[in-house]
């Protein structure tokens, strides 16, 4: 990958920043510089919110037939970068390859395509007695978004924003943001009008602060932790727009009695470690029976102990770096403190894995005997660490599974699909898989709690960016 410092997009062209510093991207894997891109400013910020706010009216016009045909159009070009965009990934976030080609590629091409499907659908009129009830665009829309999946967080939500007609300004991380000229060349060759969506670089406390704050941008849609969140409501809030909030998670997999364990033990080590456990909707609490604690342990030991650290552009690697070294230091300093708090350590721990002295690795690591009130089971680690939490009824599991701030994911497994479903139902968490129910995004993806506000994907995800009007006949 040439070095080079990226550029912003505007108004339908690639512009230099106005200022002149620049943000170094590091390959996680070997800590090398690999890009750039500016740290923009407030005039960038004003200039790209400009551009959205002219393209906005004929934007707003175009019908739900021209803009599944741009969003068609869309995908195709992310189709056609596939491979590039797993490569680019894996080199700037450490995703391994073979993810990066099934989840990293190819889910974005899905988020377009979904909302292509909805858009051919039933319009969003509705007659309520002698009201005619209609769906507007909202406006002029902010997306921020965090690092982990660079590409998908940001399709998830212009998908729907330009679905709906609105325009967008995108503010992807800073710390792997390399993958977003692919995805912005690929608007350029779809023939989105200038202005309709647009590209700022830059730190969260600077652009994104500016963009959040904005009088012309009515509403915020933001990924990214909890203190960060909080933070984009405040500012919002004084220009009272809209803001929908996907935050963190600490979801609990439950195994019930009668469970597969084999099947469940396996499938949890897998979700909890996938992306380097650098994923919101990881299971990063399996929470078991108590007699049968031991066979767990023994289960995700073996699994864990087969996610060998290694270079993620090796197909064989199942675990690559985290994304930055901040990174590691705090996923090694939550280990440490699971030792601390008398956790057992089954498999892994804090020390840097076998001959993995450079790059940003932290060992697949597994802790036994959890209380469910401790720090590494209270708080998102965002790293390669699972919690066994054993517990000795159904009602103590419930307990556990709610005992979290968070509420966006979760599962539960029985050899009972029906008593499986009747405990889903009583978790407080925004989705939960049933005896590993796969994701579909045409269903609405969100948090309870601490976990968010406001729902991606599906038709819910694409209602989040519209307005509602009654008019009375």
């Amino acid at each position: 990958m040439a070095l080079q410092t990226e550029k912003l997009y505007l108004s339908g062209e690639w512009v230099e920043s106005t200022g002149a510093e620049t943000i170094p991207v590091v390959d996680p894997s070997t800590e090398e510089v690999i890009g750039a891109v500016p740290a923009g400013t407030a005039e960038d910020v004003e200039r790209a919110v400009g551009a959205a706010v002219a393209a906005f009216p004929a934007w707003a016009a175009t019908s739900r037939a021209e803009r599944a045909e741009y969003l068609r159009r869309l995908q195709e070009g992310l189709a056609k970068r596939a491979e590039e965009i797993a490569v680019t990934i894996s080199k700037d976030v450490g995703t391994p390859a073979r993810i990066a080609s099934r989840i990293q590629a190819a889910l974005p091409q899905t988020d377009v395509a979904t909302y292509v499907e909805l858009l051919e659908g039933e319009g969003p009129e509705e007659r309520v007695g002698n009201s005619l009830v209609v769906r507007e665009p909202v406006g002029v829309v902010a997306a921020i978004t965090p690092w982990n999946y660079p590409l998908h967080q940001i399709t998830a939500k212009i998908a729907p924003a330009l679905a709906a007609g609105c325009t967008v300004v995108v503010k992807p991380s800073e710390v792997a943001p390399l993958v977003v000229r692919l995805l912005f060349e690929a608007v350029e060759e779809a023939g989105l009008p200038a202005g309709v969506i647009n590209l700022v670089h830059g730190h969260g406390p600077t652009i994104g602060e500016a963009l959040v704050g904005h009088a012309d941008v009515d509403m915020v849609s933001f990924t990214g932790s909890v203190r960060a969140g909080a933070r984009v409501a405040e500012v919002a809030a004084r220009t009272v727009k809209k803001v929908t909030l996907e935050l963190g998670g600490k979801s609990a997999n439950v195994l019930l009695d009668d469970a597969d364990f084999a099947s469940a033990v396996k499938m949890g080590v897998a979700n909890a470690f996938l992306n380097g456990g650098q994923t919101c909707t990881a299971w990063t609490r399996l929470v078991v029976p108590a007699d049968r604690q031991a066979e767990v342990l023994e289960l995700a030991r073996q699994a864990a102990e087969g996610f060998v650290p290694g270079d993620p552009l090796d197909p064989k690697t199942k675990l690559g770096p985290m994304v930055s070294a901040a990174q590691r230091d705090r996923v090694r300093e939550y280990i440490a403190k699971g030792v601390e708090e008398g956790a057992r350590l089954v498999t892994g721990g804090a020390e840097a894995p076998e001959g993995r002295a450079k790059g940003f690795f932290v060992a697949p690591t597994v802790f036994g005997d959890v209380d469910p009130d401790s720090t590494i089971a209270q708080e998102e680690i965002f790293g390669p660490v699972l919690s066994v939490i054993p517990y000795r009824d159904e009602e103590e599991a419930l307990a556990i599974a709610n005992n979290s701030q968070y509420g966006l994911h979760g599962a539960v497994w029985s050899a009972d699909q029906e008593r499986a479903l009747a405990f889903a139902r009583r978790v407080r968490t925004g989705q939960i898989d049933v005896n590993g129910g796969a994701y579909n995004p045409l269903a609405p993806f969100g948090g309870y709690k601490r976990s968010g506000v406001g729902r991606e994907m599906g038709r819910p995800g694409l209602e989040e960016y519209q307005e509602i009007k009654s008019i009375q006949l």
